[in-house]
This record gives C-alpha cells, structure tokens and sequence, in this order.
C-alpha cells in the first residue's frame, strides 16, 4: 500500500502535470510548425528557386516493379523537417529567452525587508531608553 501511495504523490506532484501538459502543448505546436512551413514557408521558397516543390524531391534509387514500390530517397521532405526543426528551436529560444529576462528582472527588483515582529520592536524601544539613560548619567557631576 506504501508505494502506491508514494506513485500518486509522485503522479499528481505539480512538476509531473507541468511536464505532461508540456508534452501534450509540445505535441500539438509542432502540428502547427509542421503545417505553417509545409503550407505557407515552402511553397513561396520553392516559387522562389524555380517552382520547386520540395516535398516531391527524390531520388528514385530503385524502380517499381509490378506489386513491389519504388525504393526512394526522399531528401525534400529531409529539408522541410529540417526547416521544421529550425523554426521550433527559434520558437524556444524566444521562449527562453523572456523567461530568462523576467527571472533577472525579478531577481533585480529590491525585495521589501519584512516588518519587525513584537518582540524585535519592543527590543528596540528598551535598547534605546537604555542608550538615553546611559547618556543621561553621563552628564551628572
């Protein structure tokens, strides 16, 4: 019984539910690269170097004969993922990067020194009536 209680204090931890709502964000970002460098960078790159379409980009190393397929390699769709690849690594880099920014304005901000509690101001009150009568016998002949 121990251990299955140690297993859902581990699972319902924030860091684990942090980390699986990452990977599931994760995932579905990279949908979004995916279609925004396959549907709206490589089409107008491709127009660009003579109608290109990279996705089609092959080199046929063995031909199709009868029920077996062509055996191909597909460098184009090599370099969308590529592509892909460099545009996600950018995204996190930004992401990085301000959260890095906001954790060193954090830290530069001057935290406020905590009030002092009742005993530390009664403390002080005595230290400074013993401080006035120490100046007042101080001056009696």
């Amino acid at each position: 019984m121990g251990m299955l209680k140690e297993f859902k204090a581990f699972a319902v931890k924030g860091n684990v539910v942090d980390m699986a709502v990452g990977i599931i964000i994760g995932a579905a970002f990279g949908k979004i690269v995916s279609s925004f460098v396959g549907d709206v960078v490589m089409p107008p790159l491709g127009l660009l170097i003579g109608g290109v379409d990279f996705s089609d980009l092959a080199i046929t190393l063995k031909a199709a004969n009868g029920d077996i397929p062509a055996v191909v390699l597909a460098y184009g769709k090599f370099i969308q993922t590529v592509i892909d690849f460099i545009i996600i690594a950018f995204a996190i880099f930004m992401g990085v990067k301000v959260i890095n920014r906001l954790k060193r304005e954090e830290a530069a901000a001057p935290s406020v020194p905590p009030a002092p509690t009742p005993q530390e101001t009664l403390l002080t009150e005595i230290r400074d009536l013993l401080k006035v009568q120490r100046q007042d016998q101080n001056r009696l002949p």
